[in-house]
């Protein structure tokens, strides 16, 4: 089995993403078979429960109040309107749901109560429930894992260097310490970024070995590639090549052995050729459902039938247990 480490250096992680590209693909894919169920994909579902609005300046980002762009802002969901849709999610074949705030931060009033009765529902139906709501402090973590929260998604986008081109509004060490009182409240960590921004090859290098060096390797990390969207400062970005797509899955399988690495945003583009080479390359998660977030996604009937064809089995939510927070009240 492959040694887990937090100490990579740039230089041997850039070595292992600059390989030759088949022999990254095999390299990454003997790691990715040493896993017992290896064939096995978690579908995860990701709704917007609060759209639009949002204070950042994030130049990815649709959500955010100062770019014109054609999203409808809507207040925060109501419980039964996330309950429909954990329930058409799972009978989708989705094992997790993932409930994403166009908030900078939480923030201790009636919403945030509403999310954590959101969290004690879907929680209720046995599915892993994941939240992105900004920064959150770790009290505010301790609340979510007391509800029941499995996993809280805070990505850290890019490398600390380029992390300013991107986003002006909070600092890369807020995204650090955000992770840090997660682990406080003893939550899994859900953390990638997205490539596509006009980094450099040494940004996503960078990026992958802030997310390896941690104490605790992310149990997930999302590999996203950028959404160009009309109106946000990124909207002229080309389209991501597939071969950087399998490079970063590739290398992340290879730095971070036992972390689920997501195939995220950017899928709706790619065929079930170039998904395939992902899946190879160490993929074990996808975003399933017609919308992610605010943008197209593939839909669960086209997904299913991608599986048979490729030979791939959903994975069962909690798979690798319940975190230490859930385990008193699910199992008295």
């Amino acid at each position: 089995m492959q040694t887990l480490r937090h100490d990579w250096t740039k230089e041997e992680i850039q070595a292992i993403y600059d390989k030759p590209f088949l022999d990254l693909v095999y390299e990454a894919a003997s790691i990715h078979r040493e896993q017992k169920d290896y064939n096995e994909v978690q579908i995860s579902s990701l709704i917007s429960i609060k759209t639009g609005g949002c204070a950042e300046d994030c130049s990815y980002c649709p959500q955010a109040a100062r770019y014109h762009t054609d999203l409808e802002v809507q207040p925060l969901m109501q419980i039964g309107q996330v309950v429909s849709a954990a329930v058409k999610a799972k009978e989708g074949g989705a094992s997790r749901l993932c409930m994403g705030a166009a908030w900078r931060e939480v923030r201790d009033n009636r919403d945030f109560d509403r999310v954590i009765e959101m969290v004690k529902a879907v929680n209720d139906m046995d599915m892993e429930v994941c939240c992105t709501l900004g920064m959150l402090t770790e009290n505010q973590a301790q609340r979510l894992a007391d509800a029941g929260l499995y996993a809280y998604n805070h990505n850290i986008d890019t490398s600390e260097e380029d992390y300013k081109r991107i986003i002006s509004t909070r600092t890369y060490d807020d995204r650090l310490n955000t992770i840090k009182n997660v682990r406080k409240a003893k939550l899994t960590v859900c953390s990638g970024g997205i490539i596509g921004l006009g980094e450099t090859p040494a940004d996503r290098v960078a990026m992958l070995q802030t997310l390896a060096n941690m104490p605790q390797h992310p149990e997930s990390v999302p590999v996203n590639a950028l959404v160009p969207v009309k109106g946000t400062p990124l909207e002229d970005q080309p389209r991501v090549p597939i071969w950087d797509m399998v490079r970063m899955i590739a290398t992340a399988r290879i730095v971070m052995p036992n972390s689920v690495v997501r195939l995220s945003a950017g899928r709706n583009e790619m065929s079930t050729l170039e998904q395939a080479f992902c899946f190879m390359a160490g993929a074990s998660s996808i975003f399933a459902g017609d919308k992610l977030l605010t943008t197209p996604n593939p839909s669960f009937i086209d997904d299913m039938a991608m599986f048979e064809l490729l030979g791939l089995k959903t994975r069962e939510a909690f798979k690798n247990g319940r975190p230490e927070n859930t385990k008193k009240e699910v199992f008295v």
